[in-house]
Formats: structure tokens, sequence, C-alpha cells
């Protein structure tokens, strides 16, 4: 089977939270991070992390976990930073990647499996998760021969140009719900999904 690394985005600057970082906020006791980071893990798949620094707040949720921490100096530019300096820390040149926005709470471990066998029958497509309706959304794999590509991305877009560039080599696999467009960016954003939850926890309290 096609090694796949996960690549989790975890270097944006949580610009629209005023003044709070998304990936620390507290979702049943622990941290958005470490809940996506430890899902990624569970896998069984090698787990490379991008963070602002190494003495961010949030590389210590990693330096005490089995994930690679890779810093990210240039993360102002946006999103493509993290993927090109995420994408050159791979341990193998033939490894493909998963590329996972650390801000995404829903994503089960069962996903990210789901996404791997999928990919794994047709290795030299990309997989781009969609939610159940058909929306794209993320995760996002792309096979070992694009690696290249994705280290010379630029700006906020991600690798948005190699998906475009590629369009012919793309393939799609929902997931349930709404858990591969689901990314907690505002405030009301977080407030919205904790109504969520605790609406779902009542109905499955009886309440």
């Amino acid at each position: 089977m096609t090694k796949i690394a996960i690549l989790i985005l975890a270097a944006g600057r949580s610009s629209r939270m005023g003044g709070r970082d998304k990936l620390l906020e507290e979702i049943d006791g622990t941290t958005l991070l470490a809940r996506v980071t430890k899902r990624a893990l569970a896998t069984g798949m090698q787990v490379v992390v991008t963070v602002p620094d190494a003495n961010h707040p949030r590389a210590n949720l990693v330096k005490t976990g089995l994930a690679s921490m890779v810093p990210v100096p240039d993360r102002d530019e946006g999103m493509a930073a993290s993927i090109r300096a995420g994408v050159k820390a791979l341990q193998h040149e033939e490894t493909a990647v998963m590329i996972l926005p650390a801000d995404m709470p829903d994503l089960q471990t069962s996903d990210l499996r789901a996404l791997s066998m999928a990919f794994a029958k047709r290795p030299n497509n990309i997989l781009r998760a969609t939610s159940a309706d058909g929306t794209p959304g993320h995760p996002v794999i792309f096979p070992s021969d694009l690696l290249t590509a994705l280290t010379k991305v630029t700006g906020d877009s991600g690798a948005r140009s190699v998906i475009r560039a590629n369009q012919d080599r793309l393939q799609t696999l929902s997931l349930p719900g709404n858990r591969a467009v689901c990314d907690l960016d505002t405030p009301q954003d977080w407030a919205k999904w904790r109504a969520a939850q605790a609406l779902d926890q009542n109905k499955k309290a009886g309440r």
C-alpha cells in the first residue's frame, strides 16, 4: 500500500478569533489541535504538524506527542508557507501527503482511514473529501509525484493551484454529514458549533 503522511496545518495566525487562539480552544477537556493530532496519530500514519515557531504554545502540544513538529517562520504569507515547510519535512519522497487543516473538529480517525483506503485503490489521483451533499472540503490527498509542485505553492490559497493544474486527476470521497467542511475560524463559528454539540448530547441523553 502507498505510504501516506498526514500534514496538519497549524501555523496560521487565528486572526479572525478576536485575540483568541482557535487551535487552543478547549473541547471535552483537550484543545482542538490536540484533538485533531490525536485522531491523526490513531491512523498509524506519519503525522507532521506545522506550527508558528518552536516556542509557541501550539508547539508544546506537539512536543509531548509522536507527531513531528515543523516551524514555519514565513507563516505570514499564508497557508502555502505551511504546505511548503510540511511537505519538505516528509521522511520519504515516495510518500503521498494528506493535507489536513487543524481547525476541523468533526473529522474522525475513521474518516482519515477511509480516505487512505480509497486513495490506495487509485494512488496516482488526487483524492478530496466532500460533505455528504458533495461540497468540496478537506482533507485532500496528493500523490507523491505532486510533492515537488506542493513545495512551490505561494500565497494564501493553499494547494488550489496544484488541484487546478491536475483537475483531470481529481477524485472525491464523501464523508458523513458536514465533517469535511466544518471548520471553526471565528467566535461565532465556535458558539454555533458548541450549541449544536450540546443539543446533540441532550438528544442522546433523552432530555
